[in-house]
């Protein structure tokens, strides 16, 4: 026999090489399309086998410019042809005019939870009483996700992973409404974490065993947490490797270049928790600075930014910008519409407007402060791109109350334009960018001929006037056109409690 011959140790090392089969992410994220049930026919307002949408401009995802008055056939989920009056339309066909619209890719989200922080009795002064706890948004994040025109979205951190998971299952076999989902498993969490709904890791073992564990249950992503340490990172994203599943992370303990070099795939929240040069800081442990000096120092052009870029192009790591949950330190936030302000729980919306007049009356030093760091966010993420760096997007939508799902989706493409991206690039970060961090974009992310129909339908022009990227008329996913305006009305008054 071939292992006698070799001898136990050489064999044992022959099985530890090939492990597990490695995940097919294009099977698993975007499985065949199934029927809409009954419980999703209420939000379909196109379902027909063959559709054509007339005389619209395409921008394709690509950041090339947009093609005008053309002719987008869709047939069998899939995108059949894409040009002018030439295209041949079957005889059957449902036409669209898309005179004074455009259709673009649907939007990859690349930081769409699933959950909302609750800080039970908040009250004015910012007071609350512990446990932070995160219930589940099962019902309203997934609905609010397809209004907005998100078609498929990864987690990005679950405090439910189960939930999730069940959620996608439902979700794909046209059970309910929502985008397809690349589930992230368990945060990834050392010791000292403030949520209880977290696992704290034991030891770089518990790493390792975490992971193989989710990844036998489906997960096909996972996010490492703020209180990890270096050699739990790296067991993590070892396990992780053998399955060809890739790792992204909300540091604080480890630190990017750290990071970098123990071969994560993906670092969240652009360059705001990165804390290499905070003072103080002592290997894995995360400093009560939290990145704030680290960004001050990272001044556009400044040589430690230079390097931190120069680090993380080179390991080939991707950056998701998730400029939406820091935008309050932006001078020109404001506060959210009222069409926002009405899909919130009366608890979420009053929760919203306690740290939102905290931030108004906040001190001018204090304010001034953090417009310098959503300045130097800005640049750093400009910058990554113009050295080659992937940049992808997502909201955050988290209990700070100022980022709703889909909503908040729309706002990270419009906000990259306030950070010099022209509306083209902005797009293509939040669609194509995403697609090919997932190793989807053969699928998904920009439109051309044999991909799949997942696309948005907007009144008005997003090249020229970003902003009309919110303008959602129908978003298709998998051939099938939504409405928002119904996905909407369903959980008006609701996020926040379920």
């Amino acid at each position: 026999m071939r292992m006698r011959a070799m001898g136990l140790a050489g064999a044992a090392a022959l099985l530890c090489a090939a492990g597990p089969d490695k995940v097919d992410m294009a099977a698993r994220i975007l499985p065949a399309p199934a029927t809409p049930g009954e419980a999703v026919k209420p939000f379909v307002k196109v379902d027909h086998r063959s559709v054509a949408i007339l005389h619209v401009r395409v921008i394709d995802g690509t950041g090339a410019a947009p093609l005008e008055d053309r002719t987008v056939l869709i047939a069998a989920g899939r995108i059949a042809a894409v040009g002018g009056a030439e295209v041949p339309l079957p005889h059957d066909v449902q036409a669209i005019n898309g005179t004074g619209m455009t259709l673009m890719p649907g939007i990859v989200g690349m930081h769409d939870h699933q959950y909302y922080i609750a800080r039970p009795n908040l009250d004015a002064a910012g007071h609350s009483e512990p446990p932070l706890m995160v219930p589940q948004m099962a019902f309203s994040s997934p609905r609010l996700y397809l209004a907005g025109g998100v078609t498929t979205l990864r987690t990005t951190g679950s405090v439910e992973p189960y939930t999730d998971l069940n959620m996608k299952a439902a979700i794909d076999r046209g059970e309910l409404p929502g985008p397809h989902m690349d589930v992230t498993g368990p945060y990834l969490e050392g010791s000292g974490s403030p949520f209880l709904q977290m696992h704290p890791l034991k030891d770089a073992e518990d790493a390792r065993r975490t992971v193989d564990f989710w990844a036998d249950q489906g997960v096909t992503s996972f996010k490492a947490y703020m209180n990890i340490t270096r050699a739990q990172l790296k067991a993590a994203i070892d396990a992780a490797h053998v399955r060809g599943i890739k790792v992204t992370g909300h540091l604080c303990s480890v630190t990017y270049p750290e990071a970098a070099a123990l071969g994560i795939d993906n670092l969240e929240h652009g360059f705001w928790v990165n804390t290499s040069l905070d003072p103080g800081k002592q290997p894995d442990v995360c400093p009560e600075s939290d990145g704030g000096p680290t960004l001050k120092a990272m001044t556009p052009g400044s040589d430690a930014a230079k390097e931190l870029i120069a680090i993380l192009v080179a390991h080939k790591v991707a950056v998701t910008s998730t400029l939406p949950v820091f935008e309050t330190s932006s001078p020109n936030y404001r506060t959210l519409p009222p069409q926002q302000l009405a899909l919130m729980s009366p608890e979420a919306r009053a929760d919203y407007f306690y740290v939102r007049t905290l931030q108004m009356n906040a001190s001018p030093v204090r304010k001034a402060e953090r417009a310098a760091l959503w300045a130097n966010e800005l640049a750093m993420e400009r910058a990554f791109v113009d050295a080659g760096g992937l940049l992808i997007a997502g909201p955050d939508p988290t209990g700070a109350g100022n980022v709703l799902p889909g909503f908040g989706d729309q706002r990270a493409i419009i906000l990259l334009v306030e950070a010099g991206f022209t509306p083209l690039e902005a797009i293509r970060i939040g669609t194509l960018n995403g697609a090919t961090y997932l190793g989807l974009d053969a699928r998904i992310g920009s439109i051309a001929p044999g991909k799949d129909a997942d696309l948005v339908l907007v009144r008005g022009d997003p090249s020229k006037q970003i902003g009309d990227i919110a303008n959602v008329v129908t978003v298709f996913k998998d051939g099938v056109g939504y409405d928002p305006a119904a996905l909407l009305a369903s959980v008006s008054g609701r996020y926040g409690q379920y």
